[in-house]
């Protein structure tokens, strides 16, 4: 399901001719994602290539990529547009189906294919866990557009059953998601009195409940064997360091956000992303 280094680029022109990529999202000035693309570009040796911030919400978005310029390849999507590329697109990654959006636009001939690179991001960071089984149980806080390249990601890592949590019975979408990546899902309410046993019976928590949140939770995740929150600025986050407090390993969003950032500048460029590069840049522009 990962994505493939075959990308905008299949005629090797990327080292002579100028190529353009950029962000779109609303608002984006906060996205780090410059950083990590021009790290990436910079070390491919790929000195034409330029990389911006677009500030661009969901209605917008058809009509912006409609008018790109030729010698942009693709756009790396947050939200708000995250549902209306994988709308836009002409052709669309399987994976990006199953979870319903797309953080990815990469131009290919006359259209534009639609991936979700979000689902390396969780990999990526679910590998961090050294000593995570081979069949992962979890628990996923929260049930929004982030839950379900969390259950994809999860899916790939070898996964069986997730339980989703949510502060309303509003998780059908992402236990649909869930059921349609082959994960034995179970629903609940955060307020469930069954929900800390279910944590701390599972492998791994996962945050993707938004500060200010997941400050009222936790005390479930206190009670985690792993956490892998999915946000990352600032840092620590309300659950990274109720985790830390409690002597629990710890993964935060800027991993995700690297190892997505890997998948797009291969699918860009059509060449292995310099992740020692992208990984440095990242660590400077957080001060880590």
């Amino acid at each position: 399901m990962g994505a493939s280094v075959a990308g905008a680029d299949p005629e090797g022109l990327a080292a002579t001719s100028p190529r353009s990529a950029g962000v779109l999202g609303h608002p984006v000035a906060h996205s780090l994602s410059p950083v990590l693309h021009g790290a990436a570009y910079r070390a491919l040796g790929l000195d034409g290539w330029t990389y911006e911030r677009i500030d661009c919400d969901a209605d917008q978005l058809p009509s912006l990529v409609d008018s790109s310029p030729s010698h942009r390849v693709g756009y790396s999507v947050t939200m708000p547009g995250k549902f209306a590329a994988l709308g836009y697109a002409t052709e669309v990654s399987d994976r990006a189906r199953i979870v319903g959006s797309a953080n990815t636009l990469v131009r290919r001939g006359n259209g534009w294919f639609a991936d979700c690179t979000d689902v390396d991001g969780v990999t990526g960071a679910l590998a961090e866990f050294d000593d995570l089984p081979a069949e992962p149980t979890a628990v996923v806080l929260g049930v929004g557009g982030t839950a379900r390249p969390v259950l994809a990601g999860l899916a790939e890592a070898g996964a069986t059953r997730v339980v989703l949590a949510s502060r309303r019975d509003n998780a059908g979408p992402a236990a649909d998601c869930g059921r349609a990546l082959g994960l034995e899902i179970h629903t609940m309410l955060l307020t469930d009195e069954s929900l800390p046993g279910e944590i701390s019976r599972s492998d791994i928590l996962v945050n993707t409940v938004p500060e200010p949140g997941v400050e009222d939770l936790t005390g479930l995740v206190a009670r985690a064997n792993r956490l892998f929150d999915v946000l990352y600025d600032p840092w620590p986050t309300a659950a990274g360091s109720a985790a830390t407090g409690a002597g629990i390993p710890v993964v935060g969003g800027d991993v995700m956000l690297l190892h997505q950032a890997f998948g797009q500048v291969e699918l860009f460029t059509g060449r292995p992303a310099p992740r020692e590069a992208m990984s440095t840049a990242l660590a400077s522009a957080l001060g880590r």
